[in-house]
């Protein structure tokens, strides 16, 4: 797929990540890290994903504990032939327009560990301003109380979850499909800001 922009075309990055993760606090010494990045460029003007992209982390203060094996699929062996963190965001912003490009995730975690990374390691930050957090304008368009978790948007949405959930790749190819639904619906916020932060530690 190729997400070369037309004259016409008005694009939006949808990101997911995935980071270290154990059943309760890290053990000591060890910090969350992002592991993998997945981004599904979307076009709003034409409807359709036209893009999927994956880029794996190597961490530097973490490992992959089997926990985390089991929830994403990804192993210390994968892992460890990925990018550094700086390396992926070098590459968001070079190879994926993230600092011009409005972006999405669903919930707040993603941008606020890629804002704590970032500041951890004096990383420059990759992404523009234009953040929309896609389970806020769900929650909104179908008037729920709570905010839906990803895998149950898509069963509102009578829409399947494509691939594996937890896979940050497939993650995002999904809830690309569910910001399409919400743009068929006139739904999609035009004029996307920071979110509220309340989606700091939950992923969905």
């Amino acid at each position: 797929m190729d997400d070369t922009p037309r004259p016409d075309a008005l694009l939006l990055n949808v990101v997911d990540v995935e980071a270290t993760c154990w059943p309760g606090s890290p053990p000591p010494g060890k910090v969350s890290e992002i592991i993998e990045v997945g981004l599904t460029v979307v076009d709003l003007a034409a409807r359709e994903r036209v893009a999927r992209h994956r880029i794996l982390v190597r961490p530097a203060r973490s490992e992959v504990s089997e926990f985390c094996t089991e929830l994403t699929g990804l192993t210390q062996r994968e892992v460890d032939g990925g990018v550094t963190f700086a390396e992926a965001c070098r590459r968001l912003a070079a190879e994926h327009h993230a600092g011009s490009r409005p972006w999405a995730s669903w919930g707040d975690y993603d941008r606020l560990q890629f804002t704590r990374q970032c500041r951890a390691t004096r990383t420059p930050y990759p992404f523009g301003r234009r953040h929309t957090n896609a389970k806020a304008a769900f929650t909104d368009a179908h008037g729920l109380r709570k905010r839906p978790g990803m895998a149950q948007a898509l069963q509102i949405a009578g829409l399947p979850l494509e691939g594996r959930h937890h896979s940050g790749e497939d993650d995002a190819w999904n809830i690309a499909a569910l910001v399409l639904h919400l743009a068929e619906r006139d739904a999609w916020p035009t004029t996307p800001e920071h979110p509220h932060g309340q989606e700091a530690h939950h992923r969905g």
